[in-house]
Parts: C-alpha cells; structure tokens; sequence
C-alpha cells in the first residue's frame, strides 16, 4: 500500500494551492475505531492553506486567492482511478440522499499558464465513494474491512449515478458542489476524485465534447478522517484505515498534492459539516485524461465487478 505513482507522460507540474478556513479537530473519535489507526504510526497534516505568492494570514477568499500574488505551477495528474463512469449528470447536488456527514465543496479552476486568471466555463468533474466505501455503478465491490451491504444504506440513491457529478465554473472560475464526507476502502485513503474539462458543452444533462485538461485526487487529514469515522454511518465499516503517509496516491506535498484546508460548520460538533475549498491551477491547452497506464489512482478492493455497471448507469460520453 506504500509507494508514488506519478504519470510521468506529464512534462509540465500542475500545483493545487489550497485556499479556505482552518481545521477544527476535535478529540470525538470512538474507542472502537481508533483501532483503525492505531497501528499505521502519527501523522501530522498541515491544514491552513496559503495561496502562492501570499502570506499564511492572508485573506482565504477563493475569488481573490486566484487572482492575487504569484501564480501556482503545474502539477502532474494521477490516473483516474477504477471506478470512473462516463455521462454523470450536471448538477451541485450529488448525494441523492446517502447518508454521511454533509461536505460543501468550493473549487476555482485558474490557468496557471496565464496569470491564474479564471477558467470561465471549465466543467470540473468529481466522483467519490459513499460512507461505508462503495462507489455508484460499482455496488457490489468489497470496500474492504467489515461493512453492510450498499444495499442496507436505507437511501432512494440511483446505484448508477449517486455521488458523481459536474459543475460548470462561473465567471470567476468556481464551481461548487454539495456532497458528504467520504468514506474509505482498502488499501486507498479518504479521497475525492476529480476531473477538469474544457471546450465542451452542457446537453442533455451531462456534460458533452471537449477534452479533459486535469484528472486529479483530494483529501483529506487524518485526524479529521479519523473524527468523521467514528460517527454514525460511517462507524459501522471497521478495518484498517489507510493514513495519508502510507497511501498508494498521496506524495505528502500537502496543498500542493491535493490535501484540503477545510472548516468546521460547528467547531464542537463535525457531524454538521465542514466546508472545503481549493484553487485548481490547469493549462487550458494541456490534456490528460487518466485513463490507463501510469499515475496511481488506486486497486479495486476484492470483489470489484470486471463486467459493465448495472443498467441504468449513466453511458454518454462525458468527454471526447
């Protein structure tokens, strides 16, 4: 579960510059989970993103942080993992009611070649995992551990399509989306995985044509993983959690590798919610799918299905 992964077809680097509030950890983590993380060492996450070209008390505006200061580098992308689908839906709200604890996702896509200026109509993609770990089209795959069946969730959620999504950026280059916390599978950590599409166009409710520009992962401290999955629904997957350090993806770079600053919602109580937020620096004229070959993303747990997702999956193309 250990070792980098990076697509090395990539010649320019492409940095996330975190941008957002502070982290409020708290010592809530139940007894019977903290046996997940006892055993893969400490591992301490910065939390507090600063822009490049900015100081650490400056101001966590999204809209200023991608305008103001130096521009971000190029980071290269990782590989979009194994449970992508074609033809997710247009939308800013992806939960269809799973259950988990709620996450408002703010990110601004910026032109890293160009000044950090916004990248007005880019489609930012993403799709991730629900609270015990399974991913929509993909339901009967062991996330690993001990879990109840997808099915025992007790939501209306379409198998096909819950929790994967896009948002066209506005003006200002941001998108922002409504979700939960994620959940987790073996041997990955909590993660989020995301595409950025340009040149295309909204239809039929998806996103058509165009090209994808970054394919790239999130995440997560631990000890904000380790809070969230102590709670109710999350608590009912148990095993051993992958912390940041020992992951197959995550370089450790923080900010810059996609670690997210977040915000508590209620600074005592993580089950209101946190607020996350990041600044994409892309080049328009670049393209990267992460499809194939090089770049990590991550194994299938055991039992991951081979044949197509279930009927009813979404299956235009979301990209060209």
């Amino acid at each position: 579960m250990t070792g980098l992964h990076q697509d090395t077809s990539i010649t320019r680097r492409r940095a996330l510059a975190v941008t957002g509030g502070t982290v409020a950890a708290g010592g809530l983590a139940a007894a019977g989970y903290q046996a997940a993380f006892a055993d893969t060492g400490t591992t301490t996450a910065t939390t507090t993103g600063t822009t490049l070209g900015t100081t650490a008390g400056a101001s966590a505006s999204a809209s200023a942080g991608s305008t103001a200061g130096a521009c971000m580098t190029l980071m290269t992308s990782v590989t979009e993992g194994p449970y992508h689908l074609d033809g997710a839906l247009v939308r800013k709200d992806i939960t269809e009611g799973k259950s988990g604890v709620p996450l408002t996702l703010r990110l601004t896509v910026v032109d890293a070649t160009d000044g950090c200026t916004p990248v007005a109509g880019a489609a930012v993609e993403i799709w991730h995992c629900d609270a015990w770990g399974y991913y929509s089209g993909y339901t009967t795959a062991n996330p690993g551990g001990s879990a109840p069946a997808e099915s025992e969730d007790g939501s209306t959620a379409n198998d096909g399509t819950y929790l994967r999504g896009y948002q066209i950026a506005n003006a200002n280059g941001v998108v922002k989306f409504e979700t939960i916390f994620p959940g987790w599978y073996t041997p990955r950590t909590c993660h989020i995985h995301l595409k950025v599409h340009t040149g295309g166009q909204k239809e039929d409710g998806t996103y058509e044509g165009g090209k994808v520009n970054h394919t790239g992962q999130l995440f997560f401290p631990d000890e904000v993983a380790e809070e969230i999955f102590a709670l109710e629904p999350y608590a009912k997957h148990t095993g051993s959690y992958t912390v940041l350090a020992d992951d197959m993806v995550y370089d450790g770079g923080g900010a810059s590798s996609g670690l997210l600053t977040l915000k508590s919602v209620h600074k005592a109580d993580p089950s209101k919610g946190y607020k996350a937020s990041l600044t994409l620096g892309v080049d328009p004229d670049a393209e990267n799918t992460g499809a194939g070959g090089g770049g990590g993303g991550g194994t299938p747990p055991g039992g991951a299905p081979t044949g197509a997702p279930p009927s009813g999956a979404p299956t235009a193309s979301a990209s060209s």
